[in-house]
């Protein structure tokens, strides 16, 4: 199965105060330590409105359809850029995402149109495998003002992974910390120099 590996970089930092996904982190950007991740699928891009600022990833960035809608938006561009009819997600502020824990939501997406990992009892959407068979489903949330990610998994096949045992337990819980304020950045940086 091809896969698209997407960066969504569509959020306004403002807890951060600055955008959180070019800001330094060891001998590269945030942004750039989670494309070491997503380059390794047979697609990757960008997600972002404002493509200037990530050229210098070398990778198409493309932006919204649906502007200022939120993350939903960022899914629905995603996976109408995308060339590949699976896209594995993820956000500009998860510095430690691991491709090892798409490998293993990919490994239900073919029964099932969106696979969703629980991580300490919540859905993690932002870290999820999307088929492009939900798109019209999207689309029409969007059309309607339904800006959440949620909005849509009533009206299609979704299958929660909460159970990530499979893999070593440092790698799954870096996996899902987000980088938010600037005393997040500093653990995410701390945990870089172990």
């Amino acid at each position: 199965m091809k896969v698209s590996g997407v960066i969504l970089s569509g959020g306004r930092s403002s807890r951060m105060g600055k955008n959180k996904a070019v800001l330094p982190f060891g001998n590269e950007t945030v942004i750039e330590r989670i494309a070491d991740q997503m380059e390794t699928y047979d697609e990757w891009f960008v997600i972002a409105n404002d493509a200037d600022q990530y050229q210098f990833l070398g990778c198409p960035v493309y932006g919204d359809y649906y502007i200022d809608q939120g993350p939903l938006a960022g899914i629905e561009a995603a996976l109408s850029h995308s060339v590949h009819n699976v896209c594995a997600v993820t956000a500009c502020d998860t510095p430690f995402a691991d491709r090892r824990v798409y490998d293993l939501l990919l490994e239900q997406i073919n029964t099932c149109d969106v696979v969703i990992p629980i991580y300490n009892g919540r859905m993690h959407p932002l870290s999820g495998v999307y088929s492009k068979s939900v798109l019209p489903v999207i689309r029409q949330q969007l059309t309607h003002n339904e800006r959440k990610i949620r909005s849509f998994f009533d009206h299609v096949h979704v299958q929660y992974v909460s159970d990530l045992t499979v893999l070593p337990k440092d790698i799954v819980d870096w996996h899902f910390f987000n980088m938010n304020t600037p005393e997040e950045y500093e653990t995410a940086r701390a945990r870089l120099k172990l």
